[in-house]
């Protein structure tokens, strides 16, 4: 059975990391596969992360360059996602990808939510 399992998502201050990880299956982690990270956030549609390709580079989607570093570990079917700096609209459902003869394979997500510290509002007559 193919399975990708995402964990590691939760609630942070701006500013703040998180490190997220995905368990792939081993019939479909290979060196021919394309993996990658997608996130989505509410009434929004599922934009891309970061990719790696078969030939094992990584690219980033603007949006999270210098922030956020994709890395997979070969010998435990594992990919990872490092997020710093995170911003409030960082806040979505992280999924990871694999894209492995002919088929994609969607993990359930993890959510991550970035909450901003507020402003105090004082009405006053």
């Amino acid at each position: 059975q193919v399975q990708l399992v995402e964990y590691g998502g939760g609630l942070v201050q701006p500013g703040g990391s998180l490190r997220l990880s995905c368990a792939v299956s081993q019939t479909i982690f290979s060196r021919h596969a394309l993996m990658g990270w997608y996130r989505q956030a509410s009434g929004k549609e599922r934009e891309l992360v970061a990719t790696f390709t078969s030939g094992g580079a990584i690219t980033y989607a603007d949006f999270v360059k210098g922030r956020f570093t994709a890395s997979r570990d070969t010998f435990q079917n594992m990919l990872f996602l490092q997020m710093n700096s995170l911003k409030p609209e960082d806040t979505a459902n992280y999924y990871c990808n694999v894209q492995y003869q002919g088929s994609s394979y969607w993990g359930q997500g993890t959510q991550v939510t970035v909450w901003g510290q507020g402003t105090q509002v004082t009405v006053s007559s």
